[in-house]
């Protein structure tokens, strides 16, 4: 039978497996101590920012928008070369969005383009830590002076990165998490938001609660009874329960490991793959730690859908990481066209996620390199037994 590496993958352990059971056993399923302490331990990775769990990315996204107040006639300056939610998120809370280039080296956003696209409308300015690799957020802060833009960064890839020597979680007004099971670490499906701002953290516990407001302090009605909670805006479901916190907390004690063993293999693959024609290797920065969620190559010469036909057919799971976002129906039919964002449109026409995790052996590794070898000089690749 043939064996097919996935170009991602969960990583869990016996510990892992025993900390959800012991949830299982406790008296709280849903929002109970583990919620908290998980929001601690997520904190002391993001620089001590306060940190609101929710259940997926996406809805990650949604909270750090409503939490900014975006709202119909805003607009949302975001990089086509992320996944759609991180467009489609604000969008659904009315916001027009507004598509900015990406840099050559690193295909996160380009601060010359957000320069260029900020306007007295621009409510928030979305970063998007493209495969782990943090966004240039000095530069982008600098491209923002003079504007009461938010700063926020998708950091859907690189929790546990570093930019000039600052951890990711620490470097905009808000950033995103997400543990789905292929990301850096996992909680199944989950998400968080971080701020440093008290009141940005505030309005993102409220929203992905339902809105519900509990503080006596604050309500309209406060002598109405122990049972009184009010909501004043509107918000939804979007709670992590204790279950999932208690995975993520004991996936987070091994995040460290993690980031290492990506860090080893996409050093053998840089190594592997420097004089191997017809592709390149990933571009990064003096200043950044990346947290390699993606190792994405660029196929030359236009070969990319034959590279990605054949090492799939050899059971090797390459993946294209994204489709440029106005490229989707549900924008092109807004009006959004192909062609306004050259850079990140001429690097979708050649990129390749090669498989990428911390399970993946050295062995799994060189059947990756030989296959993308083969398929290259056009050589029939072989699925392994």
């Amino acid at each position: 039978m043939t064996s097919f590496l996935p170009y991602g993958r969960q990583s869990v352990t016996d510990d892992d497996v025993a900390a959800v059971v012991a949830a299982l056993r406790s008296d709280w399923l849903t929002t109970g101590p583990q919620v908290a302490a998980f929001e601690a331990d997520l904190s002391a990775w993001a620089g001590g920012a306060g940190v609101a769990t929710v259940c997926n990315g996406t809805a990650a996204l949604h909270v750090a928008y409503a939490a900014a107040g975006v709202g119909p006639g805003d607009e949302v300056i975001v990089p086509p070369m992320t996944f759609v939610a991180t467009a489609s998120s604000a969008a659904a809370l009315g916001a027009r969005i507004v598509f900015a280039d990406v840099e050559e080296e690193t295909f996160t956003l380009d601060p010359a383009a957000v320069s260029a696209a900020t306007t007295d409308r621009t409510k928030v300015v979305a970063a998007v830590d493209y495969a782990g690799h943090p966004a240039d957020y000095d530069a982008l802060r600098a491209a923002l002076h003079g504007s009461d833009a938010l700063l926020l960064a998708d950091a859907a890839h690189s929790i546990g990165a570093g930019y000039r020597g600052r951890p990711v979680g620490s470097l905009a007004d808000l950033t995103t998490f997400s543990f789905f099971p292929t990301k850096n670490m996992t909680t199944a499906e989950g998400g968080a938001v971080a701020t440093g701002d008290p009141r940005l953290l505030t309005r993102a516990r409220r929203f992905r609660n339902i809105g519900l407001v509990r503080e006596r302090d604050e309500l309209r009605w406060p002598d109405e009874g122990g049972w009184h909670q009010e909501v004043h805006d509107f918000g939804l479901n979007y709670r992590l329960p204790d279950v999932l916190c208690a995975l993520g907390r004991s996936q987070l004690r091994r995040l460290g490991d993690f980031l290492a063993r990506r860090a080893e293999l996409v050093a053998r693959y840089d190594e592997a793959l420097a004089d191997l024609p017809g592709v390149r290797t990933p571009g990064r920065r003096d200043w950044a730690t990346p947290a390699w969620h993606l190792y994405p190559i660029r196929v030359l010469d236009g070969r990319r859908r034959e590279v990605y036909d054949r090492m799939r057919a050899a059971g090797i799971g390459v993946q294209v990481n994204y489709l440029p976002v106005h490229w989707h129906p549900a924008f092109a039919d807004l009006g959004y066209r192909r062609g306004s964002c050259p850079v990140a449109e001429a690097f979708y026409a050649q990129q390749l996620s090669l498989p990428l995790y911390p399970g993946l052996r050295d062995v799994d590794q060189e059947r990756v390199v030989d296959a993308l070898t083969s398929a290259l000089r056009g050589v029939p690749v072989r699925p392994a037994a």
